[in-house]
């Protein structure tokens, strides 16, 4: 466990101590009056890098230059970018860069998802998923079965099922997989939950479930690029994840998915097919009949955004550049320097929902007066989230906030609510 002197020196000295200090000048920070914010958004959405812009401008020129030639030609033909994007996602994903597609927007993955690996057999019709995932996640889910003629009703076990603000038990989620071991088809759960911000034992529950003879998958959303990921060697079937939060992609950015590689040629698997995961050689050759690409690649549907893959390169290209490793043992320090700032506050007025088995993400239950206290912060300059009932969200990220930074935001935190919860206080909530 780390030990912390809980000083503004000692976060100054770690900042000054920090491998990583460099790279937060490579992102456009948001200011206030000429001041920069301090943004702890990353869980929501992550900062614009500094080469984004330039990237897009060159897309746009070799666009005016060259026109449809553009995916043949040039140093950077348009057809070699999602290989180019490839290397760096699997080695923050640990999969294989065949495994992995960057691809169409996140809800959109889960339905493709859907198509292949929920596979309803005789009685094995079940869905094992969680009561608080993200609504999307849960709009998916349940358009997808009503598509079926299915009733979500009798097909959805939820974890959790009726509570708020609690976190799931890993042991509790692989006791239920083999409670319906016989009538289980899917376990599909957040990698890490958006509210609580919990990062769930993802190798446990999928040997759990392929055990039980289900298939397994996870939305990442708010793992990738935020938590130590080994999707190959915990044999999971499928993830999906967005690439607008921790991988800093930008606002509505492409998304992608991992398959693992025992699927590509399992030609019994039902998908929805489109003319870009046709086998390359081939695709403009314009046959009829689909062919796969014999990867990842296979699920993709339509021509790609090379517009958005360029600013997702613009980020990988730092996540390179910094090494994952180096950024993972920086988050696991910033973290614990929060949570012992936290800790040092007390618990009288909020609950920190957050276990520690967690990512960036720290989730603070306030008993009253929450929206109060976000506001207050808002006004000083700190960019936190703010989510229905009293939680107040907030995820420093390793590639540019600083110790420091996380010292300010207890600083602050402990004014207000001085402030706030002061017996005279005349303000409500």
């Amino acid at each position: 466990m780390n030990r912390f002197e809980l000083t503004e020196d000692f976060a100054q000295s770690l900042d000054a101590a920090d491998p990583l200090k460099g790279f937060r000048g490579q992102f456009l920070v948001p200011e206030q009056q000429g001041k920069q914010r301090m943004y702890f958004l990353g869980n929501s959405l992550g900062l614009q890098p500094k080469t984004t812009q330039g990237a897009i401008n060159t897309i746009l020129r070799h666009w005016a230059e060259e026109g449809v030639e553009s995916f043949f030609t040039g140093a950077s033909p348009w057809l070699d970018l999602h290989q180019s994007l490839l290397e760096p996602l699997s080695v923050i994903a640990g999969a294989k860069p065949t495994e992995i597609s960057v691809m169409n927007q996140l809800t959109v993955n889960i339905h493709l998802m859907l198509v292949s690996f929920y596979r309803p057999v005789g009685k094995r019709t079940k869905i094992l998923v969680e009561s608080k995932a993200f609504p999307s996640d849960q709009y998916a889910i349940h358009s997808f079965l009503e598509h079926l003629g299915l009733d979500p009703s009798e097909i959805l076990i939820e974890i959790n099922a009726g509570s708020e603000n609690v976190v799931m038990n890993n042991e509790d989620i692989v006791q239920m997989i083999e409670r319906h071991s016989n009538e289980l088809a899917l376990v599909f759960l957040g990698g890490i939950n958006y509210y609580t911000g919990q990062l769930l034992d993802m190798q446990q529950i999928s040997k759990a479930a392929r055990e039980a003879g289900a298939m397994v998958g996870f939305d990442l959303a708010h793992a990738m690029g935020n938590v130590q990921l080994s999707l190959h060697d915990w044999d999971l079937d499928f993830a999906c994840w967005c690439s607008y939060k921790y991988l800093n992609g930008g606002p509505g950015a492409v998304a992608a998915v991992f398959v693992h590689e025992r699927h590509h040629a399992d030609q019994a698997l039902k998908r929805l097919t489109g003319w870009w995961g046709y086998n390359k050689e081939e695709r403009f050759a314009m046959h009829n009949r689909f062919v796969p690409e014999p990867d990842a690649t296979g699920w993709q549907l339509s021509t790609p955004s090379i517009l958005l893959y360029a600013c997702l390169q613009s980020s990988l290209d730092i996540f390179t550049q910094a090494g994952w490793t180096n950024i993972l043992a920086k988050q696991e320090k910033m973290i614990a320097w929060l949570s012992a700032l936290i800790t040092e506050i007390g618990s009288e007025h909020f609950t920190c929902l957050t276990p520690e088995s967690r990512g960036s993400q720290v989730s603070l239950l306030f008993k009253e007066k929450g929206r109060l206290v976000y506001d207050r912060l808002f006004e000083k300059g700190f960019m936190v989230d703010w989510r229905e009932p009293n939680v107040i969200r907030l995820a420093p990220v390793p590639l540019y906030n600083t110790f420091t930074e996380v010292w300010h935001f207890y600083s602050a935190l402990k004014a207000i609510i001085f402030e706030v919860y002061a017996n005279n206080n005349p303000v409500q909530a």
